[in-house]
């Protein structure tokens, strides 16, 4: 017996469409397959212009704000001490436990919002950030700032897992690169622009610096659990089969995530375990997190640097400190406004290369911009003694915030595009080693430079920067032969097939490619920048 598929067209009839779907072996269950017609009013990508720009520049404030607050407090980290009778380590505990959170929420959410949605998972996970910043606020010792910062790093890393998902919800592959350039930027900005605020806020004492949060983060969280609608395709095309269900009691009425008929703890176990899989067994994937690990600890290594070299050498207030992260800003600003040149160079070599280009081509803004990196390492280290003028330190952030965004948006995309079935959890992989890594320097920064000295602790970071160019040239060289023989990786014999793949699932509906063909959707979901 043939079961029947009707899509819904954008005035809501349905067309019906021949097909056999097999279930439990020798049966077949008659369904209405509930997609997205042609130019379909509730397909994201068919809202306005105007709105999913909207959309867009909120989820990417959000961003910003996250990334605000997780470095805002390490603008007066001495008064938490004095308060508290706790060493300057121990108050640096605060800022880990948040960048902690970072690596440990995306394992989860990335699942949960296959399940329930986008819209839910922002809306609640940011609610429950803004109430745990108020115990932070009016923290009477250092456990609570500690329990309740690492509640507030998980919450907030729902909104950084999902954004990228969010645009890519929202925009066409070929509209994507202005929006995605808007967001890249936003969780490099965030980490610059609060010690800059933090650094005059807490001469108000150093709560204000958790009341700021506050302020901000309900600012956020009433403007996307309250004007952003639902933007994930399978939470809104199940809503449609739910109400037609509802309204012609008729329960045929399916989506392609109904079809699906593994449990939720088995989709869960898949997430959870795959990232270290990838992480543990794929070279590839272990030197990219590598790489992408020593910049986001060089990020957070400066929240610690900085007030070495500025405020015990130069004696510099922590509001004039502040101000030194302002190239750094501009030399992120710099990078996103460069991103659609990368895009549209991007571009060219797809159609060089027939539509479907290798992987390796992603490495190339990675190739040239891995150098600016150790380059703003070098002046640093070498002009921040305290005898010299403050130019060559503060301006030294410029080129390190330059190569930020080139490294990450290729390192992303490289990721993706070589295991394009797993790239979630290439993904997710690569942001849980980078989160426990940028947690773990800021504790031991201080203890490096006391002990090497200034100079040569940031020259030990520009060799190491140094070190880690090799990688993106490695993979270009070696990079084919390694996928072509890895267990995970997207091949270039899947690519040659895969238009003919996609084919041969719409004629024969097969439940095992079905169930791939979902997975790479979900994937695609899930792949963001941050």
């Amino acid at each position: 017996m043939a079961a029947t598929q009707q899509a819904p067209t954008a005035a809501g009839a349905p067309q019906p469409q021949k097909e056999k779907i097999p279930e439990g072996g020798e049966t077949q269950q008659d369904y209405k397959l509930v997609t997205f017609a042609e130019n379909d009013p509730a397909n994201p990508k068919n809202w306005s212009k105007a709105y999913k720009w909207y959309c867009t520049m909120v989820v990417a404030i959000t961003c910003f704000v996250v990334a605000f607050c997780s470095s805002v407090i390490t603008a007066n980290v001495d008064s938490v001490a004095e308060e508290f009778g706790i060493s300057h380590e121990a108050a640096l505990i605060p800022i880990t436990v948040f960048v902690v959170g970072f690596g440990v929420g995306p394992m989860v959410f990335a699942p949960l919002s296959e399940v329930f949605g986008r819209q839910l998972i922002y809306g609640s996970t940011l609610l429950l950030a803004v109430i745990f910043v108020i115990p932070c606020a009016v923290a009477k010792n250092i456990g609570t700032l500690i329990v309740c910062r690492l509640i507030d790093g998980i919450a907030f890393s729902a909104p950084m897992t999902l954004v990228g998902g969010t645009l890519a919800d929202l925009w066409r592959n070929e509209e994507r690169g202005v929006p995605m350039a808007a967001f890249s930027a936003a969780p490099f900005i965030g980490p610059a622009i609060g010690p800059l605020v933090g650094g005059w806020l807490q001469l108000a004492g150093w709560r204000w610096l958790y009341w700021i949060q506050l302020i901000m983060s309900f600012v956020v969280w009433v403007l996307i659990t309250f004007t952003v609608k639902e933007t994930y395709a399978p939470t809104i095309l199940a809503r449609r089969a739910k109400k037609l269900r509802k309204q012609s009691g008729d329960n045929s009425y399916v989506t392609e995530g109904d079809l699906d008929q593994r449990p939720f703890s088995e989709r869960m176990t898949v997430f959870l375990i795959r990232p270290f899989q990838l992480l543990f067994r794929e070279l590839i994937v272990l030197l990219i997190s590598l790489y992408m690990s020593v910049l986001y600890g060089l990020l957070y290594m400066f929240f610690v640097a900085y007030p070495i070299i500025f405020e015990a050498g130069k004696g510099y207030s922590p509001g004039i400190t502040g101000l030194m992260f302002i190239p750094l800003a501009v030399g992120v600003i710099c990078s996103a406004l460069c991103a659609p040149i990368v895009n549209k160079h991007y571009l060219k070599q797809v159609q060089k290369y027939n539509g479907k280009p290798p992987a390796e081509i992603r490495l190339i803004p990675m190739m040239v911009s891995c150098w600016f990196i150790p380059i703003g390492l070098f002046i640093f280290a070498w002009s921040s003694y305290p005898r010299l003028i403050w130019v060559g330190p503060a301006l030294a952030g410029f080129p390190i915030g330059f190569g930020f965004i080139f490294l990450y948006n290729a390192a992303n995309n490289y990721l993706v595009d070589s295991y394009q079935h797993q790239a979630a959890s290439a993904l997710a992989a690569k942001t849980f080693i980078r989160s426990f890594w940028g947690a773990g320097t800021v504790l031991f920064t201080e203890q490096m430079y006391h002990r090497m000295g200034d100079q040569w602790a940031s020259t030990f970071l520009a060799f190491l920067g140094l070190l880690c160019c090799l990688i993106p040239f490695a993979f270009w060289k070696w990079g084919a032969r390694i996928r072509k023989r890895s267990k995970y990786a997207f091949g270039g014999d899947d690519e040659d097939s895969h238009d003919s793949d996609i084919e041969n699932q719409k004629n024969n509906r097969d439940p095992e490619s079905r169930h791939d063909q979902l997975d790479l959707e979900r994937a695609r979901s899930y792949v963001s920048n941050p």
